[in-house]
């Protein structure tokens, strides 16, 4: 595992035993734990992301890094886009929707995301024929 998957390892775990004390801006930007449920386990899966905002909405890349496959959190919110997200110690519950390139706001929230994260999604993008997903998290009504 490279030296940057070895101190995100260790960011996640931090933000995770902290319950959200610690974490939320540890590497420079903002990030949040999003928890699914396994598509096929059936058990809770967290997962620390950078975010962005888009009014209400939380914005997440499926970037991987660049690899060439999807995340494995992905896969689950297509299997059930209810989950939770938690940013420092909230929680709350949202609805994840995926959009890819052909979206009209997939351009827009894209530069969003890209802008948030000091521009390594588009370096990411470079890295993959894959096209990289926007996920958007929004609020579930109280």
């Amino acid at each position: 595992m490279s030296l940057v998957g070895q101190v995100l390892r260790v960011h996640e775990a931090i933000y995770k035993g902290t319950d959200g004390r610690l974490g939320h801006n540890m590497i420079g930007v903002p990030t949040l734990l999003l928890r699914t449920t396994g598509r096929r386990s059936g058990a809770v899966r967290t997962n620390s992301l950078v975010y962005a905002r888009d009014g209400t909405d939380y914005v997440v890349v499926a970037s991987v890094g660049g690899a060439d496959h999807h995340p494995g959190w992905l896969f689950n919110l297509r299997a059930n886009p209810d989950v939770e997200i938690q940013i420092g110690r909230e929680r709350q519950k949202v609805r994840a929707r995926e959009l890819g390139p052909s979206d009209p706001d997939y351009a827009r929230l894209w530069k969003i995301a890209n802008d948030g994260n000091r521009g390594r999604y588009d370096e990411y993008q470079k890295l993959t024929s894959r096209p990289i997903p926007v996920v958007v998290l929004t609020p579930a009504p109280a």
